[in-house]
């Protein structure tokens, strides 16, 4: 097990490394960060000496080792836009991304999933193929669209539920929640709505071919042949070996949730970190860019070496390959 655990964290760490060259690259050669600062209209020697304050004087290894250093301790500089430090920008738009991206992966999973079952089970009925014909809206419209869509019909035409912001937070800490507010919460559904529709379809679909396959193979077969209830086969044997795929496919696409949530964030004008990086882009606010690069990437790695664990505990094969390895 610990070999296994030092090769994922090795891997992990040159992934890292990877994307902080990338970060490095961005925040080096893509504009001129003095110039940003000090406009057009700077003299010569408040250039060099910005320069020399922000370490743009030393060669690139040097600031790179630098950059990864700081990063590593969550310091990526100032905003060029904003003045503000960026770790704290992101800070303050951190609740509001994991609080959207969790109530879309939630949602996907408690809808995708029974539907996923249903549709296996039912798979010649009328209402199977009318959700998998409405499933195939998810796959082919785009994010941006469904938004509007939503925004069209239930804020502007039906006027239920607002179209823009997170709506009244309580903080809690440093931390700000919506949950704990009505409005809140009428404010998050249109856009946790759009943001799950993609993983949902996926979810559904995944749900469905892993079940028809389970219930095609000997063991599903032999407990048909030993008389056991429909719902102890279904639910007690097909469902259990369908679930292992599924919740590998969920934990890494709540990493994809996160990161694509921009769209979803740009179309609501919600506060989290794809609103801010989307602003940083059209502000050429390169250490913000850099500063996000890093994190989700730090959140991908995260995810995936947590699902590389557990199927590590869940399979009992990759445990008995890893030992005869070890063994040889």
């Amino acid at each position: 097990m610990l070999p296994f655990i030092l090769r994922r964290l090795a891997q992990a760490v040159v992934v890292m490394l990877t994307v902080a060259l990338l970060a490095f690259v961005l925040f080096r050669y893509i504009g001129d960060p003095v110039t940003i600062m000090l406009g057009q209209d700077a003299t010569d020697q408040d250039r060099i000496e910005l320069r020399q304050s922000l370490g743009l004087d030393r060669s690139a290894p040097v600031q790179f080792a630098h950059f990864v250093a700081n990063a590593a301790r969550g310091d990526f500089g100032l905003s060029l836009r904003q003045g503000q430090k960026v770790s704290e920008l992101l800070r303050d738009r951190l609740p509001a991304t994991v609080e959207l991206s969790i109530a879309a992966a939630v949602l996907a999973l408690i809808i995708g999933l029974p539907l996923g079952v249903y549709t296996a089970l039912r798979r010649k009925g009328k209402g199977s193929q009318i959700i998998l014909a409405f499933s195939l809206l998810g796959v082919s419209l785009p994010t941006f669209l469904i938004g509007i869509l939503l925004i069209l019909i239930f804020s502007v035409m039906l006027g239920w539920l607002p179209s823009y912001g997170r709506g009244e937070v309580v903080k809690l800490g440093w931390w700000s929640t919506g949950l704990l507010t009505v409005d809140g919460w009428k404010h998050l559904i249109l856009p946790a709505i759009t943001l799950s529709l993609f993983q949902l379809t996926l979810i559904l679909r995944l749900v469905r071919s892993e079940m028809l396959e389970v219930l095609r193979t000997d063991y599903i077969k032999f407990a048909r042949a030993r008389g056991l209830r429909k719902r102890a086969i279904h639910f007690g044997h097909a469902l259990k070996n369908t679930l292992v795929p599924v919740i590998t496919i969920t934990g890494l696409q709540l990493g994809g949730i996160i990161a694509f949530a921009i769209v979803t964030e740009t179309v609501f004008q919600w506060p989290g970190m794809g609103l801010l990086f989307i602003q940083a882009v059209q502000f050429a606010d390169v250490p913000v860019m850099a500063a996000y690069l890093c994190l989700i990437a730090l959140v991908f790695v995260c995810i995936n070496l947590v699902v590389d664990l557990l199927y590590f505990v869940v399979d009992p094969r990759l445990r008995s390959s890893l030992g005869h390895s070890g063994g040889h």
